[in-house]
């Protein structure tokens, strides 16, 4: 049995100190039991007896988070029910996301260990994996199932924590026009999609939703907001709870550029021009130089006659 692509000595051993049971570690990995045991053995990693038995392990997990609603619950049922996935092999979910640093803050609000899976040719995006059993139960429970993108519902989220949800709902499948005009949401099951556009709806936001049909024939829907003021709301309302982490900055950044107070954040990628912060998809700092011109016609006559 080949082992998976990318998948490291390393990645084994630490995938094993984690406290991960050999049956979780064997799909991502790609090799048996033994061939996995043959591993730890050659770096002389000391062996788990209860752990290679197959026996539930203690996961480095507050397994009751999604039982209590907070603004950090919340957000992160935001992302799962957009990017997140349920595992039907094992009792895993995970959850991809682009922002790397997405991810670090949600292992933190879950107390879970930093476990992504390993990188190839289908898995190009950063994906940080969850083991736990109550947990997968729990996102069930809330409506996230395996296979949920065409029927998941808008699930019964409290008043108080709507905002936070729809942030972290946003931070997932929504889009922002870079001048701060327009955002939308995009889903391919109704039933979600009328329950954002309600939610929208009672916010007094200028809304709608949108039909299209996907690649795989299936209709998307987009539940759209517009207009510079309805976005302007919008933020005041889904950011009224966030801390310093738990957003995607572009996004806040452009819903709110038309702000009196705009977010501003001191980072060298981001520019202020005109007026509005735009994205330079680079941490380098430009080379200039002031040679005078009469150097530089001097260098390229020496170069002639050199010739």
């Amino acid at each position: 049995m080949p082992r998976n692509p990318g998948i490291t000595d390393e990645m084994i051993i630490s995938m094993y100190k984690s406290g991960m049971p050999f049956k979780e570690m064997q799909p991502i990995i790609g090799l048996s039991d033994r061939a996995i045991r043959n591993v730890l053995y050659k770096h002389g990693v000391k062996m788990n007896r209860e752990q290679s038995s197959g026996r539930p392990r203690i996961h480095k997990i507050n397994e009751n988070f999604f039982k209590v609603w907070s603004h950090e619950m919340a957000w992160v049922l935001g992302l799962f029910i957009t990017d997140g996935h349920i595992n039907e092999q094992t009792h895993s979910v995970s959850l991809s996301q682009k922002d790397e640093k997405i991810l670090k803050v949600v292992a933190n609000y879950m107390e879970a260990d930093y476990i992504l899976a390993p990188f190839g040719k289908t898995m190009t995006t950063p994906t940080l994996i969850i083991n736990s059993k109550e947990i997968k139960k729990d996102l069930e429970v809330l409506g996230i199932k395996s296979r949920k993108s065409l029927n998941v519902p808008f699930p019964v989220v409290p008043e108080q924590y709507l905002p936070s949800f729809i942030r972290g709902v946003i931070d997932g499948d929504g889009w922002v026009d870079k001048e701060g005009y327009v955002t939308h949401i995009t889903s391919a099951s109704l039933d979600f999609a009328e329950g954002v556009r309600s939610v929208f709806s009672n916010w007094n936001l200028c809304s709608e939703i949108t039909m299209l049909e996907g690649k795989t024939g299936h209709t998307i829907y987009r539940v759209w907001v517009k207009g510079k003021e309805s976005l302007l709301r919008l933020a005041k309302i889904i950011y009224a709870d966030a801390d310093s982490n738990n957003f995607h900055v572009y996004k806040r950044v452009y819903m709110t550029q038309h702000a009196k107070q705009a977010y501003y954040l001191d980072d060298p990628r981001w520019k202020l021009i005109n007026g509005k912060l735009l994205h330079t998809n680079s941490s380098r700092t430009p080379f200039r130089t002031t040679i005078s011109r009469s150097l530089i016609e001097h260098l390229k006559q020496m170069a002639k006659e050199q010739k």
